[in-house]
Parts: structure tokens; C-alpha cells; sequence
């Protein structure tokens, strides 16, 4: 049959070009993300069951993983615990971003600044069970592991703490003890409302009311004493006029 004038000639379709598939897994791969996993499920046990639960059956359990792994990555079931404790930060990261940013500053720190700080740090160990889990471990035994995360964690408090001594230096004001009680209130509080739900002193934490009295008493017991240690210090300047 005769092509009709002007026809136009439909080219030879290609064939689709297959696009090529991201490689998703392999050796390296897999591994981090069982390392990841057993890390992650350091965390859920140590929340259902406290330390005492850190088995490795619990962790296999939990994880779905073989409890062999545990000893190829990680050695033993203390390097797999090392390795979250580390890597499970104390300080909440808003609070270390504000250290650091106190910190890199030469400017002084004053009392808006050491009340943002523990307020923020408050806010945080009531929210992270696992971080509580970690304090309650820290006061029930005697663990190199722990110790070593608290001296760790001190010395990133004793950093900022250098840096507000000046301010007090002249005067009879004792600022290391006041926030040393504030931060061990925060722990007691914490543990006893969360563990149990008791109340202190009749505040109960869990509950809106009581949450901002302490929020409050934390700025009140911050600001007094470095109000204190400025009307002591310019009492001994114009002394010595």
C-alpha cells in the first residue's frame, strides 16, 4: 500500500534507559546500622528494666539480634555500654550550646545566663528518662565507666564555673554551693516524682503548679546571690576610698 504524501515517518522508538538502583546495603553499611541499633537498644532496655536489666539476653531480645554481635563490634557488653553512656550526652543540647556560646564569649556571665542554663538542664532530666536511669545507676554503685562520664561532665560545669568565680571572689558568697544544691535538688526531685511520684516538701514536679515553684525558686536562689556578691563588691571598693 502507498504511503500517502507527506506522511510523517514515526523514528524507531530506544528503548527506556533503566535507571540504576542506590545501593542501599553492604558490609560497611550493615554493620553501622547494627551498631546503631544495639546502641538505640541500650537505651529502651536501660528504661524498661533500670541497669540491672543490661543483660546481653535483653539486649539481643530487644534489639532481634544476635547476641554474638554484641562481642564482634562492641568486644563485650561493657563496650556496648561504654559507647552509649558517651555517646548519651548529660548536658541537653540546648544547654551545651549555650556553654559553648558562654564560653567563646569574653563578656561576663551573669545570673540570666546560670539561671538559663539550669533551667534548661531541668527541663531536660525531667523529660529523658534514659539520662535518669543514668544519674539513679551513677548514685547506686560504684562503675569506673560512670565515674569516668561524671568527671567528664564536671569538667565542662567547672569550665563555666571559672568563669563566674571572679564575680564572687571578693566577697562571702558561696555561688559553687548554692548551684551544687540546686543541681542535687533537680536530681532528687526528678528521681523521687518520677520513680514514684511522690511529692517534696508537698510540690509535686509532675504537675504544672509545682514544676514552676521550683522553676522559680532555681531563678530566685541564682539571682539573690549574685545580686549579693555586686552590693558586696562595690561595699568593699568605696571601703577602700
Amino acid at each position: 500500500m502507498a504511503r500517502k504524501k507527506n506522511q510523517v515517518i514515526d523514528p524507531v522508538e530506544a528503548p527506556p534507559v533503566k535507571k540504576l538502583r542506590k545501593v542501599v546495603s553492604g558490609p560497611i553499611r550493615d554493620k553501622e546500622k547494627t551498631k546503631r541499633r544495639l546502641i538505640a537498644t541500650v537505651g529502651k532496655v536501660l528504661q524498661k528494666y533500670t541497669y540491672s536489666g543490661l543483660t546481653i539476653t535483653n539486649i539481643a531480645k530487644e534489639s532481634g539480634l544476635n547476641p554474638k554481635l554484641i562481642y564482634l563490634y562492641f568486644g563485650n557488653l561493657d563496650g556496648l555500654i561504654e559507647e552509649y553512656i558517651i555517646e548519651k550526652d548529660f548536658w541537653s543540647p540546648k544547654s551545651r550550646t549555650q556553654i559553648t556560646e558562654l564560653l567563646e564569649h569574653p563578656k561576663p556571665i551573669g545570673a540570666e545566663a546560670m539561671n538559663e542554663v539550669f533551667q534548661l538542664q531541668f527541663d531536660a532530666f525531667l523529660k529523658d528518662k534514659a539520662i535518669q536511669r543514668i544519674i539513679h545507676w551513677e548514685m547506686g554503685m560504684k562503675n569506673k565507666l560512670l565515674r569516668k562520664v561524671a568527671d567528664d561532665r564536671e569538667n565542662i560545669g567547672n569550665q563555666l564555673l571559672e568563669r563566674i568565680d571572679p564575680s564572687f571572689n571578693e566577697t562571702d558568697i558561696d555561688i559553687r554551693a548554692t548551684l551544687a544544691l540546686i543541681l542535687g535538688g533537680i536530681y532528687y526531685l526528678t528521681l523521687h516524682a518520677k520513680n514514684n511520684g511522690s511529692t517534696i516538701a508537698g510540690i509535686d514536679i509532675n504537675e504544672d503548679e509545682g514544676r514552676e515553684r521550683i522553676e522559680q525558686a532555681i531563678e530566685r536562689l541564682i539571682t539573690r546571690d549574685f545580686e549579693a556578691a555586686s552590693a558586696g563588691s562595690k561595699k568593699g571598693k568605696s571601703k577602700k576610698k
